[in-house]
């Protein structure tokens, strides 16, 4: 089955979405640009979620990419939800104060967050009151807790994500009384997901990492050319740090069933997520929850099972590895992805392409051919293709999409293949999944002359 170059286009741009930040008499006063994003579904549905907002009451823009497993509702309500928690541990003792007093008396809110949505990306009406009612819980804490010391963004972050989860396994243990909310409530805590969220304001980047999503800085030498720095670490199994941490966590006893075929028990790839309450709750717990719930919970295998060797939980935490990076003039782009990027490509090339789609600058690299044979022929088309594509960049009008083009459709030359992409783009959902997971992308373009000015 072979899609014209029209069609090809049209699915990898279908999620596409651009914001760009508005300027102020002819000013642009934030340290961001502007960002594209996108997805590529290869689960049906897609189990990715992603989302971006600027925080109102404080100094800021929020991005961040979700990797949802055993189903997509985890990585749904973490989308959702999870930027509010980072905005409220964000905000100062008199404007929490504020809030409290305008719900108390039934006012108008002051709005906390500027969503920057796709028209696709879902937002759960029905359970927005429950969440509502978990974060004035928690904002009620803070202003019991915070007597107006300023507030650290490090310590700010950590605490969203481990309070949120905190939250997504609470509501599962109450329930709702209405049956579809008590259903949703227990699937989003028996799915999981990973989180990668980037918080700039100014020359301040933090990213708050949790799982095996990852952050990059594309950076320009002064040669014009492209290096790529990690701004986040995977939370897995080739991680020798995260695996020495799981160890001192449980007993020596376990040290054998701990990391088993490079999996968390033998089951979970990241060793940090939301939700996942098989490897957070007693089994006591998990027995007493799913005997209450919903018939439909009863029949999902995968809440029935209690993992092998399960003695000492908690084995999975939400808490996020925080790094901090002060943004210099050469710091042009980040970009947040889901593993279904970095699965496919090297940093360094995703670097490049990035770098180059955004300066319309090619560096002419001599054409590497590794150790091929390669006839006049081939030479020839590689030249050809390399002209072609100077051209072809222009068809993309979002980094997020020209990126998902180069991960699924290049060649071992680096070059974009129209028909290898044709045909990873036309397999049937149920082949997909073999051949490449869902990905997600937000590239970040940072405005260099703002930077120069701090």
């Amino acid at each position: 089955f072979y899609l014209t170059p029209p069609q090809v286009n049209s699915i990898l741009k279908a999620n596409e979405y651009s914001f760009k930040v508005p300027e102020f008499d002819g000013k642009n006063v934030s340290s961001v640009l502007g960002f594209d994003s996108n997805q590529l579904p290869a689960n049906a549905p897609i189990e990715d979620r992603r989302s971006a907002a600027t925080c109102l009451q404080t100094r800021g823009m929020l991005l961040g990419v979700f990797d949802g497993h055993a189903g997509c509702a985890c990585a749904q309500a973490v989308s959702e939800r999870l930027f509010y928690y980072i905005a409220v541990s964000l905000l100062p003792h008199e404007t929490l104060l504020e809030i409290e007093n305008a719900v108390e008396s039934g006012r108008a809110l002051l709005p906390i967050l500027q969503w920057h949505k796709h028209p696709n990306d879902y937002f759960s009406k029905e359970a927005s009151k429950l969440y509502f009612n978990s974060l004035r819980t928690y904002w009620q804490e803070l202003i019991d807790l915070n007597s107006g010391e300023t507030i650290d963004v490090r310590e700010a972050l950590i605490n969203a994500f481990k309070r949120l989860d905190n939250d997504i396994s609470l509501e599962a243990q109450v329930g709702d009384p209405n049956s579809f909310l008590n259903y949703l409530v227990l699937r989003v805590a028996f799915s999981g997901a990973t989180a990668c969220v980037a918080h700039v304001d100014g020359v301040d980047l933090h990213i708050a990492n949790t799982g095996d999503s990852r952050a990059m800085l594309g950076v320009q030498e002064e040669d014009g050319s492209w290096s790529a720095v990690n701004l986040s670490y995977d939370h897995n199994a080739q991680n020798e740090h995260e695996v020495e941490r799981v160890k001192m966590e449980h007993p020596k006893s376990e040290e054998k069933s701990l990391v088993k075929q490079d999996r968390l028990l033998g089951l979970l790839m990241p060793f940090r997520a939301f939700g996942d309450v098989k490897f957070k709750w007693s089994i006591e717990l998990q027995k007493r929850v799913i005997e209450s719930g919903p018939d439909q919970l009863n029949d999902n295998e995968y809440t029935k099972f209690i993992p092998p060797n399960y003695h000492t939980p908690p084995y999975l935490t939400a808490e996020p590895e925080v790094i901090h990076h002060k943004l210099r003039p050469q710091d042009k782009f980040l970009v947040l992805a889901t593993d279904g990027l970095w699965e496919t490509m090297h940093r360094q090339d995703v670097a490049r392409i990035v770098g180059e789609y955004l300066t319309g600058v090619h560096h002419q690299q001599p054409i590497a051919v590794g150790g091929y044979k390669v006839t006049l022929g081939q030479m020839h088309g590689l030249l050809t293709e390399r002209r072609a594509r100077i051209s072809s960049v222009f068809e993309d009008q979002n980094a997020a999409t020209h990126l998902i083009r180069h991960a699924v459709g290049n060649n071992e030359f680096g070059t974009v293949d129209h028909e290898r992409l044709s045909k990873m783009l036309s397999l049937p959902e149920e082949l997909a999944r073999m051949y490449r997971d869902d990905i997600t992308i937000i590239v970040v373009q940072f405005n260099s002359h703002v930077i120069g000015a701090y």
